[in-house]
């Protein structure tokens, strides 16, 4: 299952969804593509999956940032957060597109994002307690931070992967967290 999700990131990264098939992806991983269906019905279930398991290691990674060093200023603290969501994907863009795009033609961001929100209320060592926002801040601080990050995938902007990108995002939450 690792060498099929890996084989259609591979596939992703080099020719987005265009070049995305379920044969593509039996060949490059090197295993049959009835071996392929036992686990994933389709092609949309293998890029559900590849969505699930990059959301798990973002979250993963976020985490890490979150309880990083108690030393660190909440400006580090969310520095790091917001490098864990840029470096989703293992740096792979194309296949983070594509899977975006994927993801909003299922109809199931929201569904993806829910679990974002979740985790930050869990939170309780985050910087400025993101466990005390209510619900409504939540959401908002989540979908703005993520739907800028989103934007930027889509529209493929060169500055993605920029410290000054990274700056901004950092300003955002830095400015929301302070308002509050």
């Amino acid at each position: 299952m690792a060498a099929i999700l890996e084989a259609s990131a591979q596939l992703l990264e080099a020719g987005g969804l265009a070049a995305f098939t379920t044969n593509a992806v039996a060949e490059r991983a090197g295993v049959s593509i009835g071996t392929l269906y036992q686990y994933f019905a389709d092609k949309q279930a293998l890029l559900r999956a590849i969505a699930e398991r990059e959301l798990k290691t973002t979250l993963a990674a976020v985490a890490t940032a979150l309880r990083g060093d108690p030393q660190a200023s909440v400006e580090a603290r969310v520095r790091a957060t917001v490098r864990a969501i840029i470096n989703a994907f293992a740096g792979r863009q194309r296949a983070r597109k594509a899977i975006v795009q994927a993801v909003l033609l299922q109809g199931n961001a929201m569904e993806m994002l829910a679990p974002m929100t979740a985790f930050m209320a869990t939170q309780t060592g985050a910087p400025h307690g993101f466990a005390r926002l209510g619900p409504e801040q939540r959401f908002v601080l989540s979908r703005a931070l993520i739907g800028a990050i989103r934007a930027a995938v889509l529209e493929e902007q060169p500055f993605f992967k920029s410290r000054s990108f990274e700056d901004e995002l950092v300003r955002l939450v830095m400015a929301y967290l302070d308002a509050i």
